[in-house]
C-alpha cells in the first residue's frame, strides 16, 4: 500500500562519481579522495533536497560534498587536512559559506589533534567561495545542530545570511551573517568578529526543523503544561512567533529530541523510550497535525495520539498487537504523505490517518500483519522522517513515501470488510485518480460488487470526483461540499480503538492576517471549526430539490411567476448543458445528451439555483460572478462524471449504439444484462443523492431494460420507479412497432404509465379507444379555450335533433356547440383533420354511461 521511492543512495549516486572522477584536494599533500561506501555518510538534507555527505580522504583527511537531486551532480564543498568527527553541517543557498559542527574529544577522553581541546564540542563558520577564512561561534561540551535558513526557490540571493545554531544545553541562537563580494568573486563574511546573535529559545523540551516551510517547532513548559510554539522564518527579514498551542498531553521528558537536524553519526546510542517521539506535519491545503507515541506499558497494545490543530481535535489510538516476526517493539515511525500521516510500527501495523477529512474513521486506513509490511523497508532498520522523505542513514539512501496505486486498487478490489473498501475508496478517488485507466479500474471494481447496506461505492466515487475537481479550482469550497454520502458511521475497525477529545483554539499572533500560503490556509480553516461549528453537517446537500421541483411544476400552470422562473430555470441549465457539450471531446460510446428531458434539465437548474445560495450564504466575500462559475463548473462535472461511469461501462462490454433501435433485430446478449444492471445501480446512487442526470439516461436506461426483462419484471420496475418512461422512448415504441396482439398488449401496458404531460402529446400515435378519448378530451379542452369571446349559441330545437341525440340532452348541446366553433378553433393536431363533432359525442356518451355502470346496455343499443 505504502512504497519508498528512491530519490537518492549514496552507493549510486555519489560513489560513482568519486571512484571514476579523480578530485583535486583542497589539501594538495592529500592525493586520493575516492572512499569505500563504509566511509561515506549522510549528514544533512537542505530544503531543496540537496544532501550534504562526508568520507575519509586517503591521508587521513574529512571531505565534505553535495549532491544537487535537480541536475544530478555531485561538488566537493570543503576538505580539512586531518580526521574531524563531523556532528553537523550545513550550506547556504549561494553555496559560498559552510557551518560545521564538530568533536574535539571523544567520550573516552581521547583529544583529536586537528583543533587544540577547549571544548568537547567546537562550531564553526567556514568561508568556502573560495576558501578564505574559519571563524569559531561557539564552544561548549554538548553537541551543537547548525542549519542555515534558506530562502523560497527562485528568490534572489540576499546580503544576509541566516543561521540556526542549536545546542543540546537547550538553546537555540539565531546569528545574522552579512557578507560582502571582494574583487568580484571572493565572497567574506563582514565584521565576522561583531556577528549579531539572537536567543530564539530556551528551556525548550523538543525542537523539530521544517525543512520546506523553513519553521521552527519547539515545546516549553507553562504553568505545567507542554505548550508547542511555532517560529516562522524568513530570509530577507527577522523571525515572527506567529503560534502557540497548548498540547494537552501529559510529557515525561527525560533527554532532549532534536528532529530534522540531520545525522549525528557519533551520538551514542540512546534508549527510545527515554526520547519524546513527537513530531509536526504541516501541508499547503492549510492542516497542522502533531503526533506522538505514548511510552510502552505491555507487549500486547501500543498507544499514540493525533492532534488535528485544523479540526479542532485530539484523537488517541489504541493498538492491539498481534504476533510478528520482530521480538522487540519498537517506536512508531510518523511520516507525512500530504493528506495522510502515515504511522508504521515495522512487523506490527500501518495507519494511514487521514488529516484532510478526519470527521469519519472508515476514511483512515488501518492495517496489520502482511497488508501492513512497507518495501524495501526491514523492520530492523530505523529511518528519519524529515519534512517530505524518508532518510536510512545507516545505508544513506533517501525516499519519497507515497500511495501506490496499483497496490491500493488491488487492495480495493481484495478487501472484504466495509472500512477498509471505504477507505481505499476514498483515497483512490480523492488523492489518487491521476489517469483514465485508474477511473476506469474504480468504476469496473465498484460496480462488480454487490449491494452494500451501509454505504453506495457509486455515491462515493461521484461525491469525491467533484469533491477533488472543485477543491483544485479554489481550496474556500473545501469545507461547504461534500466528500462522501455518510453522515455518521458507526462501525469498528478491527484491531484499533480510537477516542476523541475537542481541543482549545491555538493562539495566533495578529499579523497572521496579512500572511499567505499556509498560514492563511491554517487561520482559514481553524476560524470554519469555530464559524461551521454549530451547524451539524454545514455541507451542501439535494434533499430538498424532489420537492421544491414537483411543487414548481405544480404552481407554474396556475401562477405566471412561476412559469417565469421555471423558464429561467430551464436557460440555466441550457447554459450548463452547453458546456458539457464543448468538453466532450473524445467519441462517447453511451448516447447521452442527444434529447430534451424536461424533468432532469429542471434538476439540473434548481441543483445550481440552490448550490448558489448555499455558497452565498458563506463565501459571499469572493463575489457572485466567482460562485457562478465554481456552481457552473460543479454541475457540469457532475453530468461529466455520471456520463463517464456510464460510457466506461459501455466500453468495456463493448455495447453500440443500435441496440437502442425499437425494435431491434440483434438477439439480446449477456452484456447488455450486466449494463443494464449497473446503470441502475448508477440511477440509485443519483437518485439516493437527488442529483440530475444527463438527458438522455432514461431513454436509454428502459430500452435495455425492454430488452433484458420480461414484461411483468419491467412494468414492476416501472411502478417502482426504476425505471422511467420518456417522451423518446414511448414516441418510439408506438412508431417503431407492428401492430401484432403482443405488441399491441404490450403498448397498451405502456402507455397506461405514461405521464399525462408525456400522454398528451403522443396520444395521436396510438390508435387505441384509449388514445381516442385522449384526443377527445384534448380538442374539447382546446375548443373551450379559445372561445373567450364568441356571442352565445342559439337555443336549439328539440325537434331537429335525432332521436338518439334527444335521449341525452347535455351531449346534445355540446355537439351543436362544438360544431359552430370548431372552424373557428386552433387545431391542436399539426397536419391532421379536424376531430368530427359527432365523434367526440359518441365518446364522451361512451365514458358517461361506463361510470353510471350502463355500458353492456349501451353496447347492445349501439
Amino acid at each position: 500500500m505504502l512504497e519508498l521511492k528512491p530519490l537518492f543512495d549514496i552507493e549510486n549516486d555519489v560513489l560513482p562519481w568519486l571512484l571514476n572522477c579523480r578530485l583535486t584536494p583542497l589539501n594538495e599533500n592529500d592525493e586520493s579522495t575516492s572512499p569505500s561506501r563504509k566511509e561515506l555518510q549522510i549528514v544533512n538534507v537542505e530544503k531543496n533536497g540537496s544532501v550534504l555527505y562526508t568520507w575519509k580522504g586517503a591521508k587521513g583527511t574529512t571531505c565534505i560534498g553535495i549532491y544537487d537531486p535537480d541536475n544530478k551532480q555531485n561538488k566537493l564543498l570543503y576538505v580539512f587536512d586531518r580526521e574531524v568527527p563531523l556532528i553537523s553541517c550545513s550550506v547556504n543557498m549561494e553555496r559560498t559559506l559552510l557551518a560545521v559542527s564538530i568533536l574535539q574529544f571523544t567520550r573516552r577522553g581521547l583529544p583529536i589533534e586537528t583543533f587544540r581541546p577547549v571544548s568537547r564540542c567546537l562550531t564553526l563558520l567556514i568561508e568556502i567561495h573560495p576558501v578564505n577564512n574559519t571563524r569559531v561561534l561557539k564552544a561548549v561540551d554538548s553537541y551543537v545542530r547548525v542549519q542555515f535558513i534558506h530562502p523560497a526557490a527562485g528568490t534572489r540571493a540576499f546580503s544576509e545570511n541566516h543561521l540556526l545554531v542549536v545546542s543540546e544545553d537547550r538553546c537555540i541562537e539565531h546569528i545574522h551573517i552579512s557578507v560582502v563580494v571582494e574583487e568580484g568573486y571572493r565572497v567574506v563574511v563582514q565584521n565576522p568578529d561583531q556577528l549579531h546573535k539572537d536567543i530564539v529559545a530556551e528551556d525548550f523540551l523538543w525542537a523539530q526543523w521544517d525543512t520546506q516551510g523553513q519553521r521552527l517547532f519547539y515545546i516549553v513548559e507553562k504553568e505545567n503544561k507542554a505548550v508547542l510554539m511555532c517560529i516562522q522564518f524568513y530570509p530577507d527579514r527577522n523571525y515572527e512567533m506567529l503560534l502557540s498551542f497548548p498540547l494537552g498531553l501529559s510529557l515525561t521528558v527525560t533527554k532532549l529530541r532534536l528532529v530534522n537536524f540531520g545525522c549525528n553519526h557519533f551520538q551514542e546510542e540512546e534508549e527510545s523510550l527515554e526520547l519524546l517521539n513527537l513530531q509536526v506535519f504541516t501541508n499547503h491545503a492549510g492542516t497542522m497535525s502533531v503526533c506522538c507515541s505514548h511510552p510502552v506499558r505491555n507487549k500486547q497494545e501500543f498507544t499514540y495520539s493525533v492532534i488535528l490543530l485544523h479540526h479542532g481535535w485530539r484523537r488517541t489510538f489504541v493498538v492491539s498487537l498481534e504476533a510478528s516476526e520482530c521480538d522487540c517493539i519498537s517506536e512508531p515511525t510518523f511520516i507525512n504523505i500530504g493528506y495522510y500521516i502515515a504511522v508504521y510500527m515495522p512487523g506490527y501495523f500501518l495507519h494511514l490517518i487521514n488529516v484532510q477529512h478526519p470527521n469519519l474513521a472508515c476514511h483512515s486506513l488501518f492495517l496489520s500483519g502482511k497488508d501492513a509490511k512497507v518495501k524495501p523497508w526491514n523492520h530492523q532498520r530505523y529511518m528519519l522522517s524529515l519534512s517530505d522523505s524518508v532518510l536510512d542513514c545507516q545505508l544513506g539512501k533517501m525516499y519519497k513515501a507515497n500511495l501506490n496505486t496499483q497496490l491500493l486498487l488491488l487492495f480495493l478490489r481484495d478487501s472484504k470488510l466495509d472500512c477498509h473498501q471505504l477507505a481505499a475508496m476514498h483515497c483512490a478517488v480523492l488523492y489518487l485518480q491521476s489517469n483514465s485507466e485508474t477511473e476506469a479500474q474504480i468504476i469496473h471494481w465498484m460496480c462488480g460488487l454487490p449491494v452494500s447496506g451501509s454505504f453506495d461505492l457509486i455515491q462515493e466515487f461521484i461525491l469525491g470526483t467533484l469533491y477533488r475537481k472543485a477543491i483544485s479550482e479554489t481550496n474556500t469550497v473545501g469545507k461547504l461540499l461534500p466528500y462522501s454520502s455518510l453522515f455518521s458511521w458507526d462501525g469498528e475497525i478491527p484491531g484499533i480503538a480510537y477516542s476523541t477529545e475537542n481541543i482549545s483554539q491555538p493562539v495566533f499572533r495578529e499579523k497572521i492576517q496579512n500572511l499567505r500560503g499556509f498560514w492563511e490556509e491554517l487561520n482559514r480553516n481553524v476560524k470554519s471549526v469555530k464559524n461551521l461549528g454549530s451547524l451539524h453537517y454545514p455541507w451542501h446537500n439535494n434533499s430538498s430539490l424532489r420537492r421544491i421541483k414537483a411543487q414548481l411544476f405544480l404552481e407554474m400552470k396556475v401562477d405566471e411567476k412561476v412559469y417565469r422562473r421555471f423558464r429561467n430555470i430551464l436557460e440555466n441549465a441550457k447554459t450548463i448543458l452547453s458546456k458539457v457539450d464543448t468538453r466532450s471531446s473524445e467519441q462517447q460510446a453511451a448516447p447521452l445528451f442527444q434529447e430534451e428531458d424536461c424533468q432532469q434539465m429542471a434538476l439540473i437548474g434548481l441543483m445550481a439555483e440552490k448550490l448558489k445560495e448555499h455558497l452565498l450564504q458563506y463565501l459571499h466575500f469572493i463575489g457572485k460572478k466567482k460562485i457562478d462559475l465554481i456552481v457552473n463548473n460543479y454541475v457540469v462535472n457532475l453530468l461529466g462524471c455520471i456520463r463517464h461511469i456510464v460510457d466506461k461501462i459501455w466500453k468495456k462490454y463493448d455495447l453500440k449504439s443500435r441496440i437502442l433501435c425499437l425494435p431491434s433485430r440483434e438477439k439480446v446478449n449477456p452484456a447488455e444484462f450486466v449494463v443494464f444492471h449497473m446503470m441502475t445501480r448508477v440511477l440509485e446512487a443519483a437518485e439516493g443523492l437527488f442529483l440530475p442526470l444527463p438527458p438522455g439516461y432514461h431513454t436509454i436506461h428502459i430500452i435495455l431494460g425492454v430488452r433484458c426483462l420480461p414484461l411483468h419484471t419491467l412494468l414492476h420496475y416501472i411502478d417502482l420507479g426504476l425505471l422511467h418512461l420518456t417522451e423518446r422512448f414511448v414516441t418510439g415504441l408506438l412508431e417503431e412497432l407492428g401492430n401484432s396482439e403482443t405488441n399491441e398488449s404490450f403498448e397498451f401496458s405502456i402507455v397506461t404509465r405514461v405521464p399525462e404531460t408525456i400522454g398528451q402529446k403522443i396520444c395521436h400515435l396510438w390508435d387505441h379507444p384509449i388514445s381516442s378519448s385522449c384526443i377527445a378530451r384534448n380538442y374539447v379542452e382546446t375548443l373551450l379555450k379559445n372561445r373567450c369571446t364568441q356571442q352565445k349559441s342559439e337555443n336549439f330545437s328539440l325537434r331537429e335533433q335525432t332521436p338518439f341525440e334527444s335521449e341525452f340532452l347535455p351531449l346534445t348541446y355540446l355537439a351543436k356547440f362544438l360544431t359552430e366553433v370548431e372552424d373557428q378553433a386552433l387545431n391542436p393536431f399539426e397536419e391532421q383533420e379536424n376531430v368530427d363533432a359527432k365523434f367526440v359525442e359518441e365518446v364522451a356518451l361512451k365514458q358517461t354511461l361506463t361510470l353510471l355502470g350502463h355500458k353492456n346496455k349501451y353496447n347492445n343499443k349501439v
